[in-house]
This record gives structure tokens, sequence and C-alpha cells, in this order.
């Protein structure tokens, strides 16, 4: 048999493994909103992912639509056209999800000053679930519909979310928020992890799982997204002279990372060195090592089953007590509970905490 041939047949024999799934479950109609500007991929994977739902589950478990402010074609900001997008005023009653796609500032912009947010409030009401991908979440606050609410959104525009809706709790380690009704989710492709999510919620694990193997995804992603946004930000900051020395320290961040240690590495005295790293990276090089060492312990926690005492050590803390106080500083959560949240199933490995 051949490659393609096995891989058509297990995808055969997957899909018959999970298709009573979906025998009972009820078509669940969806709606992917997007405007001119939109990032095309937080329309596109989501839609990719109900699609390949139903699939999976052998029946109809979503009736997804695209639909707009206004009815027609689109151009989203990577030039590729959309076409025959429905009207949101035509959309019917009853919708069980509602996502408003991401895109750039601009489209951002003109979106939130057309009647689209009124629309989302007025159907909040009738609507299971109303959620959005990326930078949609700025949408989503022109709605009124984050205030008081945990959100998230692209780890690039995190602070932007915290400032236009100051009474959200705006989280920029999480991949999604779930805060029902309301769901709010990262960069791009995020928008995938939580539609993942819904169909796990919906038509329950085994077609997610499903989905997730076709689609050639973590079924739960490991990792937040700041383990890759604040080394870049500080790399993207810094001069040549420092960038390596920043690399090294994101690499490893249990070595030894003492202000003479670093200094010398940078080939400078330790006065110099502190006072030009604080001027281009905007923190100290003791604030910088801590965030990478608790970056590096949010990845362990996430992707292994290691008591503490052990991911305090590979992530460079002295000890156990260390990487707590770290962890209730900056991530305001101990990490027996960021790992109850965002890793494996608890074990008695964090029972510690």
């Amino acid at each position: 048999m051949t490659n393609a041939s096995c891989s058509e047949a297990s995808s055969r024999d997957q899909q018959a493994g999970v298709a009573t799934a979906g025998a009972r479950q009820p078509v669940r109609k969806v709606a992917l909103i997007g405007y001119p500007g939109v990032q095309s991929l937080d329309l596109v994977g989501p839609w990719e992912v109900f699609a390949m739902a139903n699939r999976f589950a052998g029946a109809k478990c979503y009736d997804t639509m695209l639909a707009s402010q206004d009815q027609g074609d689109l151009v989203s900001n990577s030039g590729l056209r959309m076409s025959s997008m429905a009207a949101v005023s035509e959309l019917p009653l009853g919708l069980d999800t509602i996502l408003v796609g991401g895109g750039d500032q601009a489209g951002i912009e003109a979106v939130c000053k057309t009647g689209l947010p009124g629309w989302l409030a007025d159907r909040q009401a009738d609507t299971r679930r109303i959620g959005s991908v990326c930078s949609g979440a700025f949408v989503l606050a022109a709605a009124g519909l984050l205030a008081g609410r945990r959100a998230t959104t692209h780890w690039e525009v995190c602070g932007d979310l915290q400032v236009q809706c100051s009474d959200a709790q705006v989280e920029p380690d999480a991949i999604f928020v779930a805060d029902p009704p309301i769901y709010t989710s990262a960069g791009v492709t995020a928008g995938i992890d939580l539609c993942l999510s819904f169909v796990e919620a919906d038509c329950g694990p085994e077609v997610a799982l499903a989905v997730a193997r076709n689609l050639v995804l973590f079924m739960r992603r490991p990792g937040g997204q700041t383990q890759f946004s604040a080394g870049l930000n500080v790399q993207l900051a810094a001069s040549p002279r420092l960038k390596k020395l920043i690399a090294d320290v994101i690499a490893e961040p249990a070595g030894d990372l003492t202000l003479p240690g670093l200094a010398d590495r940078a080939g400078m005295s330790e006065r110099t060195f502190s006072r030009v790293f604080q001027k281009e990276i905007g923190m100290t090089p003791a604030t910088f090592v801590e965030a990478a060492r608790v970056d590096r312990a949010k990845a362990l926690l996430e992707a292994s089953d290691w008591p503490l005492a052990r991911i305090a050590e590979r992530s460079g803390f002295g000890s156990l007590n260390a990487l707590h106080r770290a962890f209730l500083c900056r991530v305001k959560a101990t990490p027996g509970d960021y790992r109850r949240r965002f890793g494996r199933r608890a074990s008695g490995a964090d029972l510690m905490s």
C-alpha cells in the first residue's frame, strides 16, 4: 500500500471511529464576521475547523456562514478577495456562535465606527457564544462586551486593548480566554485553538482530536504567546552587541546569569553594562533574567509532569521558594495553579503548590 493509500485508509478509519458522535448533535449556526482589511486566516482557519468537525462527526454539526457589515465582496489585508459575504442584518436569529476576525489597524478602526458593534451588542441576548480572533477583540470592546471580563488579543496590542477597555482583565499570556458567553483568542492561528475547544465542548474530545490530527495541529497547544513575544521584543530593541547575549539568556536561562558574569560576556564593566542594558532594553539585567526564567518555567509547566522543584532548577531559580515568588509577582498565580490551568492533566507532581 502506498503512503497516500495508508493516509486515506487511516483517515477513513479515524472518521468511522467518531462518525457516531455527530448523529445526535443539533446543527449549530456559526457566523464568521469579516470586514475590509480583515486577516483572512482569522476566518478561513475557524471555517476549516468547523467543516472538518462536520466530516468527522458523520453529521452536520455546524452550519457556518461568512458575513460582513454590508453584503458583497471584501478584500482582506493580504489582498485576498472574499465573495458573496452575507450582510449581518440578514443573518438568522438564534445563532449559536458569532466570531469576529482580526485585521489591520485601519480596518479595525473603520469597522468599529459602523453599526457592527451595536449589532453584536443586540445579538448577545440570543447568542450562546460571541468571540473574537486576534484584534477582533477591539470590535467586541467597542460593543461593550468586554467590560468587567477577562480577555486576550494579539500580544502586540494587549496593552492597547487594556487602555481601550480599562475595566477588562487583559491576559497577554493566554492562547484564548473563555469568559462565557464571551470568548477571545490571541494572534491569528489562536482562533483555530479556540474553535477546537468549541468542537470539543460541542461534539466531544474524539471529534476534536480527529480534527486536530487531520489538520496537523496540537489538540492543546503547548506554550503561551509571551514565550515568543517577550524575547522577540527585547531582541528587536537591542543593539548588535547585546543581541547575542540576550539570545543566549533566552536559550539557557539556568546558566550563570549574575551581573558580573553577564557584564564579562558583553565585554563591559558592570556599571557600563547595567547602564547600556537599561537604556537599550528598558529594564535591568536582573529583571530580564527573571522574566526569561519565568518564561522557561511556564513552558516546562505546560509541557511536562516534572515536580516543581525540578522545574525550578531547570529554569534557573535557586529554590522552589524563588520560583513561587517570581510567579506570584509576574503571573499572579502559583506555579501549581498555572499548571492546572495551562498544562497537562493535573498529577501528584504539582500538589506541592
